[in-house]
């Protein structure tokens, strides 16, 4: 199984610069569709539902103070064929969307929301958007 860090290497070869925020989720919704589609997840590492939407903690630590990232540590080879396709579509979908627009669409779903239940819009929290929550809501779309 590939890590966060190899998808987000394969996206920034295919669509070059972007922002730490879209990076994010690109790869969130990489990983959601992936629990849809191929009935598995795509990496391993946790997705919290900060205040400005769906995080991968392990990706955050590493881009936090950049605001645009243009390269990656990570092996985009490692990727299957099969995984490869899924963030393509991914990438066809909502590659050309601006990081507050995705930002705001994750704000709309009930992932990102359920997680966020009881805490104040702006409020740090730390809840796991679980692949569970991903591929109920996911799917029923």
């Amino acid at each position: 199984m590939a890590s966060v860090h190899d998808v987000a290497a394969y996206i920034l070869a295919k669509r070059g610069s972007m922002t730490a925020m879209k990076l994010e989720k690109l790869v969130y919704y990489a990983q959601a569709w992936s629990v849809v589609w191929d009935r598995k997840p795509l990496f391993r590492e946790r997705i919290e539902a900060w205040a400005a939407g769906p995080v991968v903690p392990a990706l955050y630590y590493r881009h936090r103070g950049q605001y645009e990232v243009s390269s990656w540590d990570g092996q985009p080879e490692a990727l299957t064929t099969s995984e490869r396709e899924t963030v393509d579509s991914i990438l066809r979908f909502y590659g050309d969307k601006s990081s507050q627009w995705l930002s705001d669409l994750t704000h709309h779903e009930e992932p990102w929301i359920k997680a966020r239940r009881g805490l104040a819009p702006l409020e740090r929290g730390n809840r796991e958007i679980t692949l569970a929550s991903m591929e109920e809501y996911y799917e029923s779309l």
